[in-house]
């Protein structure tokens, strides 16, 4: 007793490295990424000289966090609608107004089950809106991080 046989140390190290790779890819769901809206993005596309920029993060749990900050306009509302790109859809979540050109997302808030799955599919999206375009002014698309791959086996075992 005592000595371990190589193919089960390997088998314990391919186990460990999986389990390391499951533990990031919930870690890259939780990550925000730098977002920079635009009125390109719209739909129908809008021709303004405003731009935002912001983070939103959202959780393996559904939670979301995160805010926008806006500039070149007076915006009126924010939020994160339901839909893939180049549709528009229903609000999901109103961002709280937190500054004069600033939303952030309120304390607490979570994504229902369906909302996950479409942030997963990125079929999520930021809006702000003004009285000058009520639809949205300017919009960002949310794409969650890339999934971790799963360890690759090398010959050998």
């Amino acid at each position: 007793m005592g000595k371990i046989p190589n193919v089960t140390k390997s088998a314990a190290a391919f186990s460990l490295a999986a389990l390391l790779a499951t533990a990031c890819a919930g870690l890259q769901a939780e990550e925000g990424k730098a977002l920079s809206l635009s009125g390109a993005s719209e739909v129908p596309p809008v021709t303004s000289a405003a731009k935002g920029s912001g983070q939103i993060m959202v959780g393996a749990d559904h939670s979301v966090s995160g805010s926008v900050t806006v500039s070149g306009f007076a915006p009126t509302a924010a939020h994160i609608h339901e839909a893939a790109a180049g549709k528009n859809g229903p609000v999901a979540v109103v961002l709280s107004k937190s500054g004069d050109n600033a939303f952030a997302v309120p304390p607490g808030t979570k994504l229902t089950d369906a909302q996950y799955a479409s942030y997963e599919a990125g079929n999520l999206y930021v809006n702000v809106h003004s009285a000058e375009h009520p639809g949205g002014e300017i919009r960002v698309q949310l794409m969650p991080a890339a999934k971790a791959s799963p360890p690759m086996r090398s010959g050998g075992y």
